[in-house]
């Protein structure tokens, strides 16, 4: 087993750290005008995503074999790449049950610059802060259907998109839906997340929030596959910004990994920030 967990590129302090949970408001990156949702769970370790939510019977072979304590679930979005035949309410109270912590996400409207084929709903620049609002509402509805409570966040999800040669207001209608998106989900008693590769939304929120925009999500979901198993600062993510317990790495993608006799495709992540309530 120490020889495997070698292997996966683990630290000792992941390791140590791995199901902690620490019950906490999560500080906002910008000033907000609504006040905070109910306080959530912050998760210190290791968890995993897949593109299809895995059966109960993965998930219970997972749980206690495996280094991973939450995993990443896509409850909503028309541009989900995955269906999602296993995510129901009596899926998601079975696998909190387990002890299994849940990281809710939403793939809707894309970047206008996304060069993804399967991703044409894209959102517009004069449109952008109601279609966000949009996406939020329909993200809220699935989380109540889930019975995912209030005070959970949500990450709405905005792949990768051009960042060289794409016009400057690609990166602000991503800007601009993240703001509808925020506060619909604050006046809705959910918490924001926002999903993103470093090099392109993150980067784009980050200098939002540098300029002072707001209001901004709360917590940071952010890819780069550079196999460090770290949240801490790198790139565009600098010191002040989404600090302490409000930081998602996803440093590991498309790996295939067997525990307890059962096999999945996953991304993996290091928490140290908020997943469901």
């Amino acid at each position: 087993m120490r020889t495997l967990l070698r292997n996966l590129g683990l630290t000792a302090a992941s390791l140590a750290l791995l199901g902690a949970t620490v019950p906490a408001a999560v500080p906002a990156t910008a000033p907000a005008a609504a006040s905070a949702p109910p306080a959530t769970e912050v998760v210190h370790g290791l968890g995993f995503d897949a593109c299809a939510a895995p059966p109960v019977k993965a998930m219970r072979a997972w749980y206690g074999t495996s280094p991973y304590r939450a995993v990443g679930i896509y409850v909503s979005g028309s541009q989900r790449h995955c269906a999602q035949p296993e995510l129901t309410a009596e899926w998601v109270r079975q696998v909190r049950a387990m002890g299994w912590r849940l990281i809710p996400a939403h793939v809707g409207m894309q970047a206008p610059c996304n060069d993804y084929p399967h991703k044409t709903e894209r959102f517009e620049p004069a449109r952008a802060v109601e279609q966000g609002r949009a996406q939020a509402r329909e993200a809220v509805r699935a989380l109540t259907a889930l019975g995912i409570g209030k005070g959970s966040p949500v990450y709405l999800d905005v792949e990768s998109y051009a960042v060289k040669d794409a016009p400057a207001a690609c990166g602000r209608a991503v800007v601009d839906a993240v703001v509808g998106w925020t506060r619909e989900l604050k006046s809705s008693g959910y918490r924001a997340g926002f999903y993103s590769s470093l090099g392109s939304g993150v980067r784009d929120l980050a200098e939002a929030a540098r300029a002072g925009r707001s209001p901004l999500p709360e917590a940071l979901w952010y890819a780069r596959w550079d196999q460090r198993d770290t949240t801490a600062d790198q790139g565009p993510l600098t010191a002040g910004l989404w600090p302490k317990d409000a930081r998602i790495h996803q440093f590991a993608g498309n790996v295939k990994e067997t525990w307890g006799g059962e096999t999945l495709t996953i991304d993996r992540n290091r928490l140290d920030g908020p997943v469901a309530r």
